[in-house]
């Protein structure tokens, strides 16, 4: 992505024979067998390579998935109580939590979930150290490499005076006291190259510390299920490490498990004209694909036409700015008239919220191959009054 408004990449699969008026709008719909598919990938490069893959909660928390999750990765990385909770609960394995600043009132519940509990700066380490290692947990620090990968600053860790992870350039032997293993998070939607480049910026400032640590947690951001990704590449990187240092490797995988896995169905509730045709639709940028606003970025909408008839997308809410953009058809909409949006499995689904009122999307569960089609989850009004009591 950049700071200018993107189209993101979609591929719509076996979508293109699935049936929008099957399911409500508006509606996720996720492709069990596409998540499979990515599963077993990520799968592939933790048997070759040796590395513990986890499925980070925060991009894809699914967990009516949980049990195909388990059939193929080692289990979860989580950003918060909540998150180690579902981990725990639903998915099984190993469960790595992270968070860029723990309470005390939580901290005894998030040592009881966690296998790994990863802290943001020594501080927060040191004053919760003893605990940690009393409960037996695996105690990691988040590093800043000071190295920059990130194409959009706002997600970008290494930016200049993130608050995430501590300077490379601050360690020493009193921060990693009691440190068993250190993570990096500097990619976002990344392929193997950021990677390689990074370690090679980052690995002659760790050198001296790499010998005493049990393990290196390389984070999310790898598109590793994306085709051009170059896995044997990454294969080879981690091997070389585990060889040269005697060291556990983990990676945190989010975006990859689910990709191009879901489509965000919708409808066409009106069709105005200012300045140009307007098309309200029951999909909120805000309420339910609010990294389109946050980021910016475009969804990719299935079966777009190159040339036809072209329509600014808004949504119900009263926010001036809740517009998903501008998109063309071959034929004028009508009233009622279903379409997608591609790859919204991932953050779209966790990050949706209920502004003004705006009912959730239903969630449901379609397998491509048997074309069985469950509603898995369907939102009312105590959905929405309940968070507000």
């Amino acid at each position: 992505m950049s700071d200018m408004m993107t189209t993101q990449a979609g591929d719509a699969g076996a979508f293109r024979h699935f049936d929008l008026t099957r399911v409500p709008s508006p509606c996720f719909v996720v492709d069990e067998k596409a998540v499979e598919r990515n599963l077993a990938v990520l799968a592939d490069i933790g048997e070759r390579s040796g590395a513990h893959v986890l499925s980070a909660l925060k991009a894809f928390s699914m967990f009516a998935l949980a049990p195909l999750v388990r059939q193929y990765l080692g289990g979860t990385c989580a950003s918060g109580i909540y998150e180690a909770r579902l981990g725990r609960e639903e998915y099984g394995g190993e469960v790595a939590t992270f968070c860029a600043g723990y309470k005390d009132s939580d901290i005894d519940e998030i040592l009881a979930l966690s296998d790994h509990v990863i802290f943001n700066s020594p501080a927060q380490k040191d004053r919760f150290l003893a605990k940690a290692q009393a409960a037996g947990r695996q105690v990691g620090l988040r590093i800043n490499p000071e190295h920059s990968e990130g194409e959009v600053a706002k997600y970008d860790p290494c930016a200049p005076c993130s608050r995430l992870g501590t300077p490379v350039s601050q360690l020493d032997a009193k921060a990693l006291e009691g440190v068993d293993g250190l993570h990096m998070h500097t990619l976002c939607e990344q392929g193997f190259e950021p990677l390689a480049r990074t370690w090679a910026a980052v690995e002659p400032k760790l050198a001296q510390f790499l010998n005493g640590l049990k393990w290196l947690n390389f984070g999310g951001g790898h598109h590793i299920t994306r085709s051009d990704y170059d896995r044997d590449g990454l294969v080879e990187f981690i091997k070389h490490i585990r060889a040269k240092y005697g060291v556990e490797v983990y990676l945190e995988p989010g975006e990859a498990v689910a990709l191009d896995a879901g489509i965000l169905v919708g409808e066409i509730l009106d069709l105005p004209h200012n300045g140009m045709d307007l098309a309200i639709t029951d999909i909120s940028a805000t309420c339910h694909m609010p990294d389109v606003i946050e980021a910016p970025y475009r969804p990719a909408l299935m079966d777009e036409a190159e040339t036809g008839h072209t329509y600014r997308l808004g949504g119900p809410s009263c926010l001036a700015g809740d517009v998903i953009g501008d998109y063309t058809w071959a034929e004028p909409l009508k009233i009622g008239q279903r379409f997608a949006f591609l790859d919204q499995a991932h953050y779209s689904m966790v990050k949706t919220n209920t502004f003004n009122g705006v009912p959730l999307p239903t969630i449901a569960l379609w397998n491509s191959e048997t074309d069985e089609l469950k509603i898995i989850r369907e939102f009312g009004y105590d959905d929405f009054k309940d968070r507000l009591s």
